[in-house]
């Protein structure tokens, strides 16, 4: 399979770790702007990956200055040579699938976003306990060694530190189809298991969760697979810190992002149109615990 190397997506996920590293290291953009002789507006392009083309002596400066590894700098600075040659497409970018390295990308943008809205037909990872994910992984890579299932198991339940750190966790809105309710991962103790722990988790405070009925039927009249929109937040200025994006998960074959803000501008209404017909959140937690009681009784 050819992938795609989206410009904005690469100067992106560069920007995003310069930015955290940054702040790992408590500086500001200004100071960290003058120890390297760039200009403020210049470092704030460089981390909002709207600079075009990225100067790899800069990312390297940069990353002496943070004191990253030396595989980190040369991964970044690998970013910005190859965001600084690719070539623009349409804000449709295909990247490999879910057990791909292109992966990695969802999973940073997902780590820093400030807002995660998500239609989904399976429990989605960040609400996945371990055995759940587990059987799911363990279907997928059906003849892979139990090493390489444990570690992606452990990978995705690292993911959800996300959803429950104390500091500013990620605010999660997840509506659920009612498929993911009946449809057997992992055999009845895992299904009451996961579906307790949807109930529980649904009250943090950060976290909600809807479930999308039957009775709902085809909203706007299509039948559309899972999606998350990422929204970033904004700057103290009021500015986007990133723009939004949404993420398609492709399953067995490529993953799409869509930049395009009146593409993200349909996802984001049809979002908002699953949850007009979705079940309040009182609801949703009293059908997942009467089928984990019937789960229960299965065994």
């Amino acid at each position: 399979m050819t992938e795609v190397e989206s410009p904005t997506l690469l100067r992106r996920q560069l920007g995003r770790f310069l930015r955290e590293a940054r702040e790992g290291c408590g500086l500001t953009i200004a100071i960290a702007a003058k120890e390297v002789q760039l200009s403020f507006n210049g470092l704030q392009r460089l981390e909002t990956g709207r600079a075009v083309k990225p100067r790899r002596q800069d990312v390297r400066e940069l990353c002496m200055l943070y004191e990253v590894t030396a595989e980190q700098t040369e991964q970044a600075v690998g970013l910005a040579s190859r965001a600084a040659t690719a070539r623009d497409e349409d804000g449709i970018t295909p990247l490999g699938g879910l057990f791909s390295d292109a992966f990695n990308m969802y999973v940073g943008m997902e780590r820093s976003a400030r807002r995660l809205t998500s239609y989904a037909v399976q429990v989605p990872g960040l609400l996945q306990t371990a055995d759940y994910a587990r059987a799911l992984i363990g279907a997928f890579l059906h003849d892979g060694p139990h090493e390489d299932i444990e570690q992606r198991v452990r990978l995705r339940l690292n993911r959800q530190v996300a959803v429950t750190r104390k500091t500013r966790p990620v605010d999660l809105h997840v509506l659920l189809d009612e498929s993911a309710v009946y449809r057997v991962v992992g055999g009845p103790k895992v299904m009451a298991a996961q579906h307790r722990y949807l109930a529980d988790v649904s009250t943090r405070p950060n976290v909600t969760l809807r479930i999308h009925p039957y009775s709902a039927g085809y909203t706007r009249g299509i039948l559309h697979g899972s999606f998350v929109l990422l929204d970033f937040g904004t700057d103290s200025r009021g500015r986007p810190i990133e723009p939004p994006v949404v993420y398609l998960d492709g399953g067995m074959s490529s993953d799409l992002y869509l930049e395009r803000p009146e593409l993200v501008q349909r996802y984001t209404e049809m979002a908002d149109a699953i949850r007009e017909t979705a079940l309040d959140e009182k609801t949703t937690r009293d059908l997942l615990r009467r089928a984990a009681r019937s789960f229960d009784g299965d065994r």
